[in-house]
C-alpha cells in the first residue's frame, strides 16, 4: 500500500540528480509553454565537480515524495561571496518546483529553511537557481509564452503556495520583448550615433572569434564593472569566468556579439545569444543519440531559430552617466538586430532588468520593446 505521508529525502547520488531534473516532467505534464531542459546540461549545473560555484557555496538539494511519487523539489545555498559583498549572513533557496500542494510546498520550505538556520543564516530569499548570475526568480506573468534560453518558467499556483507559506516579494525583475525586424532607433537617435562614430568617438566591433577566450573575458569584465551597484549583485571568479567562455563557445556568434570602444579601450557590450530553447523544444531533454546532431544543424549549419535573448549588456561605471553611455547602447542595439536579421531571427528578449533599473527601462521602451514577463524574488527571516 502506497503512504500519503509526504517524505523530503536529500539528493546525494548521480542518481538523485536525475531524478531532481527528471521531477520537472511531472510538474510540467501538459503545460504548453514549458521547454523541457537538456537533462545532461541540468546535471552539470547541479554538480558540485562541474560547476565552479561549488567552490565558494554549501548547496543542498531535496526531492518531496508523496505516495512514492515525486511531486515536488527545492534547493538551499549559502555563498560565502554574499556575507563578504553584502555583509548579511543571507541563505538563498532555488529549484522550487511543486505539484499544487501547499502541504508539499510547506514541507520542501521547512526543509530548506530549517537547514538555512542551523548554518546561521538570519535570512532566506530566492529563487536563485544557484546564483544571481544563472536563473533568478520566479515566473508570476507571463505564463503564456515560453521562456528563453537560461529564463525559468513556473506554474501560476507557485506564488500562492511561496506567499501562503510567509515568504514576501522583495524585488521584481522584468523581461522585455522587442520586434527586430522593424528599425529600432528613431532617425535623431541614429544620427548621434551616426555622428559619434564620425567623429572618432566610439568604434562599434563584433568579437573575434580567433580570440575568442580573450574577447569573452573583456566581455565578463565589462559586465562585472556595470553591474557593481546592482541589487545583492555578486562578480563571477575567475573560475566561473572561464567556465561560462567555455560554456558559451558553442552558442555565440561573432556577428551577434559586439563590443564598444572608446579611444580603443572596451567601455560597453551586448551579448545576443540564440535562443537555444526554441531550437530543443521538441527534444524531450535528450541530447543523444541524435539530438546533438538536430541541435548542430538548426543552430550552426542550417539556422532555423527566429528568436534571440539579450542575457548581458552593460557600460562600464566611469561612462554611465555620461551622453555616451546612451549612443553606446543604441549603437549595441542596431548592431546587434541589423545582424540578427540577416539570417532570419525576428524577436529578442532582453532579460532580467530590475523594476528599479528606470534608465534602462526607459532606454528599452524608446527603441519599442514591451515588458512581457515578470520574475520576483521572495524573502523570509529565519
Amino acid at each position: 500500500m502506497k503512504s500519503s505521508i509526504i517524505e523530503i529525502k536529500p539528493v546525494v547520488s548521480k542518481a538523485d540528480r536525475k531524478a531532481f531534473v527528471k521531477v520537472l516532467w511531472k510538474i510540467y505534464q501538459g503545460e504548453p509553454n514549458w521547454i523541457p531542459p537538456l537533462i545532461m546540461e541540468r546535471m552539470d549545473a547541479i554538480d558540485e565537480k562541474k560547476n565552479p560555484y561549488f567552490q565558494h557555496a554549501e548547496v543542498k538539494m531535496w526531492i518531496a515524495y508523496k505516495e512514492d511519487e515525486p511531486v515536488g523539489r527545492i534547493s538551499a545555498q549559502i555563498d560565502e561571496l554574499v556575507e563578504k559583498y553584502h555583509g548579511v549572513k543571507t541563505g538563498h533557496y532555488g529549484f522550487f518546483d511543486c505539484v499544487d500542494d501547499q502541504s508539499v510546498a510547506n514541507a520542501l520550505f521547512d526543509t530548506a529553511a530549517r537547514w538555512l538556520k542551523e548554518k546561521g543564516m538570519v535570512e532566506m530569499i530566492g529563487p536563485f537557481s544557484l546564483s544571481i548570475n544563472e536563473e533568478t526568480g520566479m515566473l508570476i506573468e507571463g505564463f503564456d509564452t515560453p521562456p528563453m534560453l537560461m529564463m525559468g518558467h513556473a506554474r501560476p499556483y507557485f506564488e500562492k503556495l511561496v506567499t501562503n507559506y510567509g515568504l514576501k516579494k522583495v524585488k521584481d525583475t522584468w523581461a522585455y520583448t522587442l520586434d527586430i525586424t522593424k528599425k529600432v532607433l528613431s532617425p535623431v537617435m541614429q544620427k548621434l550615433v551616426d555622428r559619434a562614430i564620425d567623429r572618432g568617438q566610439v568604434k562599434f566591433r563584433p568579437i573575434n572569434m580567433d580570440k575568442y577566450e580573450e574577447e569573452l573575458k573583456i566581455i565578463l569584465d565589462i559586465f562585472n564593472d556595470a553591474w557593481v551597484d546592482n541589487w545583492k549583485y555578486i562578480p563571477f571568479t575567475q573560475a566561473e569566468l572561464d567556465h561560462a567562455v567555455k560554456e558559451l563557445k558553442m552558442i555565440i556568434r561573432e556577428d551577434f556579439t559586439y563590443i564598444a570602444e572608446v579611444d580603443g579601450v572596451p567601455q560597453a557590450m551586448m551579448v545576443t545569444l540564440p535562443n537555444i530553447n526554441e531550437i530543443i523544444k521538441d527534444f524531450n531533454g535528450k541530447l543523444f543519440p541524435f539530438g546533438i546532431f538536430k541541435l548542430l544543424w538548426r543552430l550552426k549549419i542550417r539556422p532555423s531559430f527566429k528568436t534571440v535573448r539579450v542575457p548581458l549588456m552593460g557600460v562600464r561605471t566611469e561612462y554611465q552617466n555620461s551622453r555616451l553611455s546612451g549612443i553606446m547602447s543604441l549603437g549595441l542595439f542596431e548592431a546587434c538586430r541589423l545582424t540578427a536579421t540577416k539570417i532570419g531571427c525576428e524577436e529578442a528578449e532582453l532579460s532580467w532588468v530590475l523594476e528599479e533599473n528606470t534608465r534602462l527601462s526607459k532606454l528599452l521602451l524608446e527603441v519599442g520593446c514591451v515588458k512581457y514577463k515578470t520574475y520576483r524574488l521572495f524573502q523570509k527571516d529565519l
